[in-house]
């Protein structure tokens, strides 16, 4: 049955793949110069810029949906370069907001009659994205801040993660299996993400979960919503204005001391993610606000995320390796929570874990080390794809933006000593050393059984070699399909010699009486032969490389800019700008960090100016919950050495063909 939403996909998809066409055609002619034929092209990192300025162009053209998901690309350097992340960390959420006239019938819907709802309301927005706005109004004696939802905004969702569903078995087909891996996690995420961010009755739940978590803590400020006028498109809640965290200069002139700021920052989020397992999960400055006794106080919880307790306890293991500066029990961490790959080559992710614990600390990082780890990368990159699960995304975004805020409140801010002392005061240094010590002795005692089971067996088998009666099945492993390959080219060989042999007999013994007939039918089976050479020519060529990552250092891609106060003001600007990537705060990446969202105050000249975004007339930066608006903000390879697996079994032991 063709339902409402099916017919708005099936016209928006000839859109969407009309404003997508010229990027796909480049991206395919890179990888084949003349689509279905030809070597690849070399792209330069000027190239990668323009063609990623044109996917921001057309993000912010296809409207609320795609914006979106630029903003979750933004934080994702598993599926994209360098260039695009840097580019789509740019991407605002900020749009002219809806006439009155449509989010008053939302709100009536939802409420009933304003003037009978509210005491007073405002009906000027002080912000406007695109899946909502936000009013300041007068409920029951107190000032709240209204969010209602855009009339018509979930239809146009729905229709366009339609299209992006129909599009994505096309899209895989063109990347490498880590890659697709990415994709499809990616998409099943942002489904869930985008729906739950439209849904404000999950967003009032999860507001008031965080706050019962952090009821005791008078460091953390959280807006108290009002069940009586809330529903899944209307949340209204507390009104708490406040300074924006990233304004450097109104927090010194306000006496607030930036460094306990970043820690107090730092561990509300090691306490959300690695305690209570909920979090809020976009941590970007307008969502951010400073009161003035120092207090953090959090907005817009519409993107939140939680972590299952098996993810919770390998995070905790991996503060814990990071504490300890263990690069090898970091390295183990990332394997087991699935977002580094096996295959890894340890020995160049060993370098990349030093110099990314190096920024963390905030030690300078020579340039040419840089580029050193740099070129190991680009060189394996194949052999060990990163791999980002749904459950790690969020926690990975949340890691990267929060080292962004800390480092600008305190250029010097040491996330490993601030990670150190929390878990210590947790318990959770001792406990990990008592679990190691507990599986150290299990393993002891596993050795010390099987040593004593090893000699019967060695016995056993040197008997069976002595009787001449070992048996030794030898399993070829083709890994990288290398049989495959052979099996096809020659099919495709015989094929086109058969084709091309035949043509040339029926040319070549044509009579004056069939000549034209015969002259078709050779023409005919030339082309017919023609796809078998084209297969034939494809199969000689290498596998097609994915886009390479890169490691980022979060600190000293800051360094390398103008420093101190103009750092902040630029992080203030544009929070993705200064940032290429991260090492990660609380989870340095394998192969480089997401781009942290752009600032919701960041004016995109490609999209109108909105409302004053609840700037004061002054002109000064104070944070109102209109900043606490809708904004969300691998490559993998295949070894060519086939694996022989050897397995000797004796006389009586069975064997698997």
């Amino acid at each position: 049955m063709v339902t409402l939403v099916s017919l708005r996909a099936y016209r928006r998809f000839p859109l969407v793949v009309y404003r997508f066409l010229p990027l796909i055609v480049a991206l395919l002619r890179d990888r084949r110069r003349f689509l279905l034929f030809g070597r690849s092209r070399d792209v330069t990192a000027d190239q990668r810029r323009d063609r990623a300025e044109i996917l921001l162009d057309t993000l912010l053209t296809l409207g609320p949906t795609f914006i979106k998901l630029g903003q979750i690309l933004s934080t994702r350097p598993d599926v994209l370069p360098a260039e695009y992340i840097e580019a789509l960390s740019e991407l605002q959420d900020d749009v002219p907001p809806a006439p009155w006239a449509e989010s008053e019938a939302v709100i009536e819907e939802e409420l009933g009659p304003v003037e009978e709802v509210f005491e007073e309301f405002d009906r000027e927005p002080i912000s406007g994205a695109s899946l909502g706005q936000v009013y300041v109004a007068e409920y029951d004696g107190q000032t709240v801040a209204v969010k209602v939802r855009r009339p018509g905004v979930q239809e146009l969702v729905n229709a366009d993660l339609r299209v992006i569903k129909w599009s994505l078995p096309l899209l895989v087909r063109f990347v490498g299996q880590g890659q697709a891996f990415s994709l499809e996690n990616l998409a099943e995420e942002f489904d869930k993400t985008i729906n739950q961010e439209m849904d404000y009755s999950r967003e009032r739940r999860v507001l008031g979960q965080i706050k019962e978590n952090f009821a005791d803590n008078d460091r953390v400020v959280i807006p108290e919503p009002v069940h009586g006028a809330s529903t899944g498109r209307v949340l209204t809640m507390e009104y708490l204005p406040g300074t924006k965290i990233s304004d450097v200069q109104a927090l010194e002139e306000a006496g607030i001391d930036r460094t306990v700021l970043a820690t107090t920052l730092q561990r509300i989020y090691l306490q959300m993610i690695a305690e209570d397992g909920v979090f809020h999960a976009d941590p970007h400055p307008g969502n951010l606000a400073v009161r003035d006794d120092g207090a953090v106080v959090f907005y817009d919880f519409g993107m939140s995320g939680r972590v299952d307790p098996f993810i919770q306890e390998k995070i905790i293991d991996f503060y814990v390796a990071v504490a300890d500066q263990n690069i090898d029990g970091i390295l183990d961490t990332l394997v087991e929570m699935g977002t580094l790959s096996p295959e890894a080559d340890r020995d160049v992710m060993s370098d990349v874990m030093e110099l990314a614990m190096a920024d963390v600390r905030g030690e300078e990082i020579e340039q040419y080390r840089v580029q050193q780890v740099i070129e190991e990368v680009e060189s394996t990159i194949y052999d060990f794809p990163l791999r980002l699960p749904q459950n790690m995304a969020l926690v990975l975004r949340v890691a990267t933006v929060v080292e962004g805020v800390c480092v600008t409140l305190d250029p010097e801010f040491d996330f490993i000593e601030v990670a150190t002392g929390y878990l210590g005061e947790q318990g959770y240094l001792e406990e990990t050393a008592q679990r190691y010590a507990a599986d150290a002795a299990g393993q002891a005692r596993d050795t010390a059984g099987s040593l004593f089971r090893v000699a019967p067996k060695l016995e056993s088998v040197l008997d069976s070699v002595e009787r001449e009666s070992l048996t030794v099945n030898v399993n070829l492993e083709d890994d990288s399909d290398v049989l495959d390959r052979l099996a096809k080219r020659l099919s495709y060989s015989i094929l086109t010699a058969v084709g091309l042999l035949s043509a040339a007999i029926v040319y070549s013994f044509r009579t004056a009486r069939t000549a034209t007939v015969d002259v078709y039918i050779a023409a005919g089976i030339v082309l017919l032969t023609l796809p078998m050479v084209f297969f034939l020519y494809r199969s000689f060529r290498g596998p097609s490389r994915d886009i390479p990552g890169e490691p980022k250092f979060t600190r000293q891609r800051m360094n390398e800019q103008e420093g101190g106060i103009a750092a902040a003001a630029d992080f203030e600007d544009g929070f993705g700008d200064d940032e290429d990537g991260g090492g990660g705060a609380m989870l340095p990446s394998a192969t480089g960090q997401a781009q942290a969202d752009a600032d919701d105050d960041r004016v995109v000249e490609r999209e109108p100016s909105r409302a004053d975004g609840g700037r004061e007339p002054d002109g000064s930066d104070e944070v109102t919950p209109s900043d606490a608006s809708d904004t969300s903000g691998s490559t993998d390879g295949t070894d060519d050495t086939d694996v022989i697996e050897i397995e000797v079994t004796g006389p009586g032991d069975e064997t698997d063909d």
